[in-house]
């Protein structure tokens, strides 16, 4: 099998090959990396994470594959024990002060930053929330509520759709510039899929009701995955040194196991055979030289866009047309090693050196760019060569290839950066130590342009009996790592049943059930 892309998808397709059938596969990875955009960066001795990476799934099978690459930690991390913070720790599994190769278990806090003050990620129905919103926008959110409630909107677009759960007042002051930071669009001109896909069951009744359920929770760390929506689970693991630690584990794998990977290498060309419903060979290029490589079956982690573009003149014109079409947001992530914070950890919750808490914080002010902050440190304390001293953290932007932010020079961006987070009281330039600048391509599939006509084009390569499309970009989808993964599991299993119907590896993510109460395409729990 010729696999385009070393992502999630495409090592655990490889790795899945390698140990349920007896076809091998080959990698070609166009960067010097593994992981994709769930790939971990180093510079000087800190660790990004690009976009952030939470460890969990609703399906059993996915952390059953994440357990056996990396056993969860056994023993408390060096931020547990200085804190004295309880763990439900794993009997026998590894101390991550001796061993690298641990899955930590973390608690996620995640906090919006707006008028200066933080609120709580989803809102919470608190005295504080009240407080820092003011009695006219609480009242104002209110009725908002109240009125969609009582009359709901067609869900044609994504504005419909949050609108209908959280209504106006709440939708404008905590969703609608923030998506548009991200995507680039009003929510008003975006399909409502994309809150189908990402947030289908998030509503403020069920914000409510996971809060008050937590309330009743004297052990924070015991929240049951299964039972919590996506966007309110506060448990989750993480490899102690970032998300590319794991797919780096399992791409050790899948060469030990017999599999290659070629990096620096791209795939430049999709050639059919003879009768047209198949692919006979992908052309791959790798310093500037040229090869065309056979296989029985290919797996495409490929953005469709670049896919298509690269099968030529073999495509129909409308097919091309919808295909060059699709939209992408691309991602910059600023890294800055700071002395400090200047934003004060007013929370109950115990922090190394009093930092703030959260894993990361949306930024909803409108009159900076910036649309997250990562804090690295309260990922893991292994991202960062000195946790006890400095700060590290992410700046991450949205933007579009070739725009004034992408082409921007880096030491140009770097300083914009910093500015924005100082204008907003967060940081203070003088306590920057280091700092560097991360460019990622088509880093999220988009829901607008020609995608309502997406149907066609995966229709058209579905005719390719042997060609699988699966990841994130791969269908042009916006999934979580344990998504995509079951894209590829479902591929395998099509090659292992001898069918040509991709019907299941298309239905990841897609099916109400499956989301919210983790029933796999085959009703796995």
């Amino acid at each position: 099998m010729i696999i385009a892309g070393a992502g999630p998808a495409g090592l655990t397709a490889a790795y899945k090959l390698l140990t349920e059938t007896d076809v091998k596969p080959i990698i070609y990875e166009e960067t010097d990396m593994i992981g994709g955009i769930s790939k971990t960066v180093e510079h000087n001795g800190n660790r990004i994470d690009i976009g952030g990476h939470r460890f969990f799934s609703k399906n059993r099978d996915v952390m059953d594959f994440w357990e056996k690459l990396m056993p969860v930690q056994g023993a408390p991390s060096s931020d547990d024990r200085d804190l004295g913070r309880e763990k439900p720790l794993v009997p026998g599994g590894p101390d991550p002060e001796k061993t690298d190769r641990t899955l930590l278990i973390r608690h996620r806090v995640s906090r919006i930053f707006y008028l200066r003050k933080f609120f709580d990620y989803p809102i919470s129905l608190k005295w504080q929330t009240f407080a820092n919103m003011g009695l006219p926008r609480t009242m104002s959110a209110g009725f908002g509520y109240i009125g969609s409630a009582l009359h709901k909107r067609p869900e044609v677009t994504l504005e419909d759709f949050m609108v209908n759960r959280f209504g106006r007042p709440l939708y404008e002051m905590f969703f609608e510039d923030y998506t548009e930071k991200v995507w680039g669009r009003n929510p008003s001109a975006m399909s409502a899929d994309w809150g189908a896909q990402r947030i289908k069951g998030l509503s403020l009744w069920k914000t409510v009701k996971a809060a008050f359920q937590k309330s009743s929770k004297p052990d924070r760390g015991s929240v049951d995955q299964q039972k919590v929506e996506t966007s309110l689970i506060e448990q989750f693991w993480y490899p102690k040194k970032g998300p590319g630690q794991l797919w780096e584990t399992l791409a050790d794998e899948v060469v030990r196991l017999g599999g290659e990977i070629h990096f620096d290498t791209k795939v430049v060309g999709v050639q059919a055979n003879a009768k047209g419903d198949g692919i006979d060979s992908f052309t791959v290029e790798h310093d500037g030289a040229k090869e065309q490589v056979r296989g029985d079956y290919f797996v495409s982690t490929m953005p469709i866009k670049d896919l298509v573009d690269e099968m030529g003149q073999i495509v129909p014109t409308d097919i091309k047309r919808i295909a060059d079409g699709l939209p992408y947001r691309d991602f910059i992530t600023v890294g800055l090693l700071l002395n400090k914070l200047l934003i004060k950890n007013t929370t109950s919750t115990p922090t190394v050196n009093d930092i703030v808490p959260d894993c990361w914080i949306y930024i909803q002010e409108r009159d900076v760019k910036i649309g997250r902050l990562q804090v690295f440190n309260n990922w893991s304390p292994y991202m960062v060569a000195k946790p006890k001293e400095t700060v590290w953290v992410g700046l991450e932007y949205f933007c579009n290839e070739g725009d004034e932010m992408w082409t921007m020079p880096d030491d140009t961006f770097i300083d914009f950066a910093t500015g924005e987070l100082e204008s907003i009281d967060i940081i203070d330039r003088k306590d920057v130590l280091d700092s560097v600048r991360i460019n990622v391509k088509k880093a999220y599939p988009a829901y607008f342009d020609t995608y309502e006509e997406f149907p066609k084009v995966r229709e058209y390569l579905d005719g390719f009996g042997n060609l699988f499309c699966i990841g994130r970009n791969g269908q042009h989808r916006y999934n979580n790592m344990d998504h995509s993964m079951l894209t590829a599991f479902e591929a395998v299993d099509c090659i292992k049943r001898n069918t040509t119907d991709k019907t299941n590896v298309w239905n990841v993510n897609t099916e109400k059930d499956y989301h919210e109460t983790g029933e796999g395409p085959k009703g796995q729990q």
